[in-house]
């Protein structure tokens, strides 16, 4: 190789190359530190307000719904109430494995949390979780009245105003993962 071809070579690593590998990297994702992503899977969440919880039919074919949960706790387990005749509590214990999806109050980015659920009927959670808003729905002193618990096995998050963005290439969305 002549030195002009080495010359052209080298000047197209420069000009070309290395600033397509620093302007095309995922900069925000690789910025992203797990606190940078509960900070903000916790903002979002509050300002969603609600969620979707996706559990599994006996076919396994997805059954979303909408949710009022409670605010997620440290580890991001999350609860919510129910009845104990709806089909969730069945589809559950068949099939613990459930997806909570929250957007961003102006659509801009959601979290989805991925995780194991179980059914509890305890009587003192019962009482520590409850709102007053749902005694409609439960008419006869919360006859009925059971709580689902998601204990989380991983989290992602995606927030454009946040600058939490997935791959340019994969649009994997960052994650956060549980210890089990």
């Amino acid at each position: 190789m002549n030195q002009l071809s080495k010359l052209i070579l080298n000047t197209c690593l420069i000009f070309f190359i290395i600033p397509c590998k620093i302007y095309c990297q995922d900069i925000p994702r690789n910025e992203s530190t797990e606190e940078k992503l509960t900070i903000a899977a916790r903002e979002i969440i509050k300002e969603a307000g609600t969620c979707v919880l996706i559990t599994l039919d006996d076919e396994s074919i997805p059954m979303a719904r909408i949710m009022d949960p409670f605010p997620p706790e440290s580890d991001f387990t999350v609860w919510f109430g129910t009845k104990s005749e709806s089909r969730k509590v069945d589809q559950i214990k068949n099939n613990p494995t459930v997806t909570l999806y929250y957007q961003d109050s102006d659509a801009s980015g959601y979290v989805v949390i991925h995780g194991k659920a179980q059914i509890v009927d305890d009587e003192k959670e019962k009482e520590k979780r409850w709102k007053n808003a749902w005694e409609a729905f439960y008419p006869n002193n919360k006859e009925g009245y059971l709580l689902i618990k998601v204990s989380p096995e991983w989290m992602e998050i995606l927030s454009y105003t946040r600058g939490i963005v997935g791959d340019p290439i994969t649009w994997k969305t960052p994650t956060v993962t549980f210890d089990k």
